[in-house]
């Protein structure tokens, strides 16, 4: 880890698990999105993946840091996001592990041939223009909502970039799961695994996991619900376990 990186003006230097974190005071900061996301992720004998979307890198890092063999592209359209990103590579020493693409998504065909990843994945926004509360702070709107890329335009990237049998894992919102499977099985990325994501026992789902994978029959498997808290703002064990605390 290189130790002589420094926190600019408006940043904070955070850890989460065993890495450490360049983040906007009030810009784009992670949420627990992309700790149950990189959880999610069952990768372990794939060597190439891509991420659209990275944020602050938080996502790709925690993923190299335990798969040891990837390699992983990460794409962020926002340039101030994508520094931020290729900082924290840095910090957390994974130079040729993780390459930040400072890209807009929609124009990924033209820097990588079809057929060319094994997974890809994505935290992507999940409010349409018009819809919920605008973010003062662009970073956080264009993460939010479908600002630079619609729902559609993101699978279909990444159906274009997946071998044949290639895993697309992605978190969601419920209320948008109908139209999400439509557009997936459209793009031939057949939902394979699906795990709601609930604040605690007897509330709805708040979050959809999902892994679809490209070219393959028609099954899915639901698995049992993610719970984040017990009684109060406690931790579940598996929420505990999650994020290492």
């Amino acid at each position: 880890m290189k130790t002589d990186l420094k926190p600019g003006p408006g940043e904070t230097l955070d850890s989460i698990k065993d890495i450490k974190l360049f983040q906007a005071k009030n810009g784009y900061r992670f949420s627990v999105d992309a700790l149950l996301l990189e959880n999610f992720i069952s990768a372990k004998r794939l060597e190439k993946g891509l991420e659209l979307g990275t944020g602050s890198g938080i996502i790709s890092i925690l993923l190299s840091k335990r798969i040891k063999k990837a390699k992983i592209f990460a794409v962020e359209i926002q340039k101030p996001l994508a520094g931020r990103a290729k900082r924290n590579v840095i910090l957390n020493g994974l130079e040729g592990k993780i390459e930040i693409l400072s890209k807009d998504i929609k124009e990924l065909r033209k820097a990588f041939p079809t057929n060319e990843f094994d997974f890809v994945f994505s935290n992507p926004p999940f409010r349409k223009p018009g819809t919920g509360r605008l973010s003062i702070f662009e970073e956080r709107a264009i993460a939010r909502h479908e600002i630079e890329i619609t729902l559609p335009e993101l699978i279909k990237t990444a159906s274009y970039l997946l071998k044949h049998t290639g895993k697309f894992y992605l978190i969601y919102h419920p209320f948008r799961l109908t139209e999400l499977i439509e557009a997936l099985r459209k793009s031939r990325l057949e939902p394979k695994s699906m795990r709601f994501v609930h604040s605690r026992i007897g509330e709805e789902a708040k979050m959809v996991l999902i892994e679809a994978v490209k070219g393959s029959g028609t099954w899915l498997k639901i698995a049992s619900p993610l719970y984040i808290y017990e009684k109060g703002n406690n931790y579940t064990p598996e929420m505990k376990s999650i994020i290492q605390e």
